[in-house]
């Protein structure tokens, strides 16, 4: 039996962590202070005013996007202070961690061991970036996975099992997949349920709500712009992947359509036979996975049943399995894409590295949880044998030979869909709002851009994915400039503009622009060597 004090130390772990983020999350400046949060706040109080639900829009410009249903449940908020709704918010979101935790290990077949392996999932949780991501924002997100886990995992009480999953749907959409595989498992009364109180919610917001019900059912849920920049390397849905591999909007949808429908079918599929050997836990989280290879869009928060897979995994017998669990977990706490962004610079590697999270989501989703969450017979747990540490010695290889082998593929080059060149009217604008310019590395501030040929006045990236601007002046001797968004990427050329007064400028921006490489051009199309600064990033 373990001692008390393991279980006691990894809570005390999580609540200092709980505390540290919360507070970290209040200190934010203003404008980025649970940003998601204050949308929430702001569309209920617009709507309790009288004013339409999606007219609303923040003072960074984002729009309510959920359900108006969801509107209804987030009533509440319109009544109390902002500052106060945040720290009930960012309490309510711990205790929904707690919650998941605690619930995913009462599945756990070894009855002596679900209390550690409540502290360790409650603390893996606590500290990845879905959660991070759901503290920062004040996400709603975090809820959604409550909801859908409770049920999946037959913890409701048996007469309302399905209706929690009808009414995550009602707020966020993408838990109607766990209906599908009701139905698939055999559990047609809790598929039934499920849907009755999805739509029950959905006429009940439709009788509250008219207006903006008709409006969301027949424009805004197309409309996906409104969710955010889609081509952001922030979105890992597939759709985001499949604009980053090259593939164009013309085709793209088709594209997705068909992987998507493949990559459920084979989740829902092997959830199904994981339900069957009464792995309920394996089958939710794997349907959860799939939810988010459906969704059109995948931000960071999320992504939460991602991390709860890497901790089946890493529970689950077998040393590959153990590994890729590991590996899971990284990812999903730390920005591998920014940790290897400065040396990530063939195309195979940096598609592998900028897509990293999408990637392993679809393939959790095609070749499933393997193994049940049971440890191995008593006396193979208990031993330590000579060969443990090479058990883990292979599958960590194994798993680095994976990486390896997806880098070295003949992947496309991270293309950036996001990439807008600016016109005539757009790049006035631009420079007309700039008061200030400063030197490249050699120093100076040169208008007429003679050193090189090129001068960047703004060279912004960020290497979040979040959208980037790229402006500055460039001499007479520069008839043709050209950018590449990413190495191996396709070439890009960008207009030049003459504003008056000997002032040649260009102006652009997108969100995929860390490693971007600039090209000058002179009249008879030679290469301007020796540029101002080192435009590799």
């Amino acid at each position: 039996m373990l001692k008390d004090w393991r279980v006691n130390a990894l809570w005390l772990v999580f609540g200092t962590v709980a505390v540290v983020s919360g507070a970290l999350a209040l200190r934010r400046p203003e404008f980025d202070r649970l940003a998601d949060l204050h949308v929430y706040v702001g569309a209920v109080r617009q709507v309790q005013s009288g004013r339409p639900l999606y007219e609303y829009a923040a003072d960074n410009g984002d729009p309510f996007t959920y359900p108006p249903f969801a509107a209804l449940v987030l009533w509440p908020v319109g009544w109390l202070s902002e500052s106060v709704t945040r720290v009930l918010w960012l309490v309510a979101v711990v205790v929904a961690v707690v919650v998941i935790a605690v619930a995913l290990a009462a599945r756990w077949d070894r009855a002596d061991r679900r209390q550690l392996f409540a502290g360790v999932l409650a603390c893996v949780l606590i500290v990845s970036a879905p959660v991070q991501s759901d503290l920062r924002f004040g996400q709603i997100s975090i809820f959604v996975v409550v909801l859908t886990l409770l049920d999946a995992l037959e913890i409701t009480p048996a007469r309302w099992r399905g209706v929690l999953v009808g009414l995550a749907a009602a707020i966020k959409l993408t838990p109607l997949l766990f209906v599908v595989f009701f139905l698939l498992a055999g559990r047609r009364r809790d598929a039934l349920r499920a849907a009755a109180a999805f739509a029950g919610c959905a006429v009940v917001a439709a009788v509250a709500l008219p207006a903006d019900s008709l409006r969301f059912w027949t424009t805004s849920l197309f409309s996906t712009s409104r969710v955010g920049d889609m081509a952001s390397l922030g979105n890992q849905s597939l759709h985001a992947i499949l604009g980053r591999a090259g593939i164009g909007p013309e085709y793209r949808p088709v594209v997705w359509l068909v992987l998507v429908a493949v990559i459920c079918a084979l989740a829902l599929w092997r959830a199904r036979g994981l339900a069957t050997e009464g792995r309920r836990a394996h089958a939710a989280v794997l349907v959860g996975c799939a939810t988010i290879a459906a969704c059109p869009v995948s931000w960071t928060h999320h992504q939460v049943w991602t991390v709860l897979a890497g901790m089946l995994l890493v529970a689950s017998a077998g040393s590959a399995r153990r590994a890729a669990g590991a590996f899971l977990l990284v990812i999903m706490t730390l920005s591998v894409s920014n940790l290897a962004i400065e040396s990530a610079t063939t195309p195979g590697l940096q598609f592998v590295f900028s897509n990293i999270r999408g990637i392993s989501v679809a393939v959790i989703c095609c070749v499933g949880l393997g193994g049940a969450l049971t440890a191995r017979k008593a006396a193979r747990e208990n031993a330590v044998t000579p060969g443990a540490r090479s058990v883990w010695a292979r599958g960590l290889a194994s798993a680095a030979a994976g990486v390896a082998v997806f880098a070295l593929l003949p992947l496309p080059p991270s293309v950036d869909p996001g990439l807008r060149l600016d016109d005539l009217d757009q790049t006035r604008q631009v420079f007309s709002q700039m008061s200030v310019c400063w030197g490249d590395s050699a120093g100076g501030c040169s208008r007429d851009g003679t050193q090189g040929g090129l001068f960047l006045l703004n060279y912004e990236v960020g290497s979040d994915g979040e959208r980037a601007s790229v402006d500055g002046w460039v001499s007479p001797r520069v008839a043709r400039l050209a950018m590449r968004t990413a190495p191996g990427a396709p070439l890009h050329f960008v207009p030049i503009w003459d504003l008056g007064g000997g002032e040649r400028v260009f102006s652009f921006s997108g969100t995929n622009l860390y490693y971007a490489q600039f090209l000058a051009f002179d009249a008879d199309g030679r290469l301007i060597e020796n540029p101002p600064r080192d435009l590799w990033k």
